[in-house]
């Protein structure tokens, strides 16, 4: 939703979240964490003592008045421990729900690890043989964060001291009471309010409290419109809407105004805005001549506001500009001299790669650190828009399983990309090669699989930004000197809010074959674009052949369809590839063969999201769903069929060209 249509729909939707919030009896799943670090069995004792303990949390005598309860059963080394927090604003009967609801949880997602922890949105289940009474913990943590408040650097600094502020406000608040749980709020605008919420588990000390609510505020940026923080010991949530139920808890107005950001303009001095709670020091006649005119102003805006954002929105398929932020551009040029020196002037010697967006080069710096130099073809279909793109995306991304962007150089039609250096080259090079597919056991594939599903995962929901790279193929894919995959190659990158999850595009750029159907032919794309290409990546780390070159005896035209055939027949594992045959466990071939049909099903809806994906991968005792069969590639429903005009510049065998 655009933001003009979040400001004139503010009154009905903080209105119905009130109403929804008070009398809603569903139970919201977010999220489990079961490390499989130790197990029991289901004769053991600890078993035995486990259902005990939740039989005692949920029976009828339980705290739900309160919304906290723990309990111990058995003795070392079979001792078990648990506890439930229900959130400080639910009813007791909304609380015995959850609780009831999360129990018969427990046993379906977490059937024989030893510790778990069960986030709701109203309440948190926790057990382990662990002591976890009264004791700090961090581990289990789960973020959530909208979009930004504003592309404006002063509008998103006045937002952030507000939230930190009030949030900070708000955890001393809660680490001093008895039940270590507080509620907030603060006027942001003239139509806009701030609500907060902030919770321990009651068991702890005031300062543990108050160090796990302060570490929750310092991770979340909060200059986003609402962020939300789960952990085993905590959690901390603020939204510019009522998520809670504001008739069952007393919710504190901000009793003083935030400090004056330390370095005001020069030719505004400092002044108390009307806006934000003060402490009377303004007269109402003030307030009146100043909040009115404005609301005035906001209002007459709105529909010319929404008007051009939409002409905005409709004219231009690039991404937003990011000059605001704290990376900038500056801080990452190098000087094109040192590139060019530190590749021996482009020599072919130095030369380790080629795409269809120019030619990748090894270099050595001054400082002896090696690094990747991506020299961008001249006649690539990667504009400015796509080089400024890559480098602001890649510059604000920090995982294991990216390739990390070290800056970049313009020097006339000269467009350079500087990257760390990673010296096994891309995974193709190794996957498609007869002589050096021995050297991917299936050990390394498997670790490949699951290190590839992390960095998705970060791209789309761990990040700051939600990213849809739209180009993921065995090309993209980098290995390190200890073989863990690095996804590179962020140009054609896109870059979603929190709250958004699809978009429309006519300019269709990509590799065939492991483009998803409905953005091949419809333009459309979204997380699950990717979640299809990873599936493609899945089957070909198997299976060691190629996709979009695969033609079998059976009438298959791609590898997609083989291996449905072969899954359909009953003979899946005759897709593995015959190196790694004798090395590789057949349970865990044909989850990740099954996972891969999966995530290259036709309707988006039915592909899993990599949340599930690398929860699939990572255990070995949750049920996978039966995939069906890709029909985008049945018999007479090809790609090549025309389906429409426009031009979609593709990359065939890694060229840039048009269809």
């Amino acid at each position: 939703m655009s933001s003009c249509a979040s400001v004139v729909f503010l009154f009905l939707f903080s209105f119905l979240a009130s109403f929804t919030a008070a009398s809603a009896q569903s139970i919201f799943y977010i999220k489990h964490i079961c490390p499989n670090t130790k197990t029991y069995s289901r004769n053991s004792t600890y078993f035995t003592n486990l259902r005990t303990l939740l039989s005692s949390l949920s029976s009828p005598n339980a705290s739900y008045s309160t919304g906290f309860q723990n309990a111990t059963v058995g003795q070392a080394p079979d001792r078990v421990t648990g506890l439930f927090l229900c959130r400080g604003d639910v009813s007791p009967e909304v609380c015995r729900s959850c609780v009831a609801f999360s129990i018969n949880d427990t046993l379906i997602r977490c059937p024989n690890e030893s510790e778990a922890v069960f986030y709701y949105d109203e309440c948190m289940l926790r057990y382990s043989d662990r002591n976890i009474l009264s004791t700090l913990a961090y581990d289990g943590t789960w973020i959530r964060l909208n979009g930004n408040i504003s592309i404006d650097q002063n509008q998103m600094n006045r937002f952030k001291d507000l939230v930190s502020f009030a949030m900070n406000q708000a955890a001393l608040e809660a680490a001093s009471s008895a039940r270590k749980f507080y509620t907030i709020k603060a006027n942001w605008t003239a139509l806009q309010t701030l609500y907060g919420l902030v919770q321990c588990t009651p068991d702890l000390t005031r300062q543990d409290c108050l160090s796990c609510l302060e570490n929750s505020i310092n991770v979340i940026p909060l200059y986003k419109t609402g962020g939300r923080i789960l952990s085993s010991s905590c959690n901390f949530r603020y939204e510019l809407f009522a998520f809670y139920n504001q008739n069952a808890v007393r919710t504190h107005p901000l009793q003083q105004e935030p400090p004056p950001s330390p370095l005001p303009p020069k030719s505004t001095p400092p002044v108390t805005s009307p806006l934000l709670p003060g402490k009377g020091r303004n007269s109402n006649v003030l307030v009146v001549a100043i909040v009115v005119p404005i609301i005035v102003v906001v209002l007459l805006s709105i529909a010319g506001y929404c008007f051009l954002a939409k002409r905005v929105k409709m004219s231009s398929d690039t991404p937003p500009d990011f000059d605001g932020d704290d990376i900038t551009i500056d801080s990452l040029q190098f000087d094109y001299r040192t590139l060019r020196a530190a590749t021996k002037k482009f020599s072919e010697k130095n030369k380790i790669g080629q795409g269809g967006f120019g030619e990748v080069y090894k270099g050595i710096v001054s400082n002896g650190t090696e690094v990747a130099v991506k020299r961008l073809s001249k006649y690539s279909g990667q504009g400015e828009v796509e080089f400024k793109n890559e480098i602001i995306v890649v510059a604000k991304l920090q995982h294991r399983n990216l390739v990390r962007l070290l800056g970049f150089s313009i020097q006339g039609e000269e467009r350079i990309l500087v990257y760390e250096y990673v010296p096994k080259k891309s995974l193709d090079y190794f996957l498609f090669d007869p002589a050096k597919q021995g050297q991917l056991d299936w050990t390394r594939r498997y670790k490949v699989i699951g290190g590839i599903a992390r960095g998705i995962l970060y791209l789309h929901q761990d990040s700051l930004l939600t990213i849809i790279h739209r180009d993921l193929k065995a090309s993209n894919i980098l290995l390190d000197a200890d073989m863990n995959p690095k996804i590179s190659d962020f140009g054609m990158a896109r870059i979603f809010g929190m709250d958004q999850t699809h978009e429309n595009t006519s300019k269709i750029v990509g590799t065939f074959g492991y483009m998803s159907p409905e953005y091949a032919i419809h333009g459309q794309f979204s997380v699950k674009s990717d979640v299809y290409s990873f599936g493609v990546l899945v089957l070909e780390i198997i299976s060691g052949k190629k996709n979009n070159s695969f033609y079998e005896t059976d009438g298959a035209h791609d590898l997609v369809t083989h291996a449905w055939r072969l899954w359909s027949n009953g003979t899946a594992f005759d897709l593995v590839d015959p190196i790694i045959v004798d090395s590789c466990q057949n349970s865990e071939v044909t989850r990740c063969i099954q996972i891969g049909l999966l995530c290259v099903q036709e309707d988006p809806e039915e592909r899993p999201n990599l949340s599930t994906i690398f929860m699939l991968l990572t255990s070995n005792t949750m049920t996978l769903p039966m995939p069906r069969q890709p029909e985008f590639f049945a018999e007479n429903n090809h790609l090549d069929q025309p389906s429409t005009t426009k031009s979609i510049p593709v990359s065939i065998d890694d060229a840039s060209t048009t269809d």
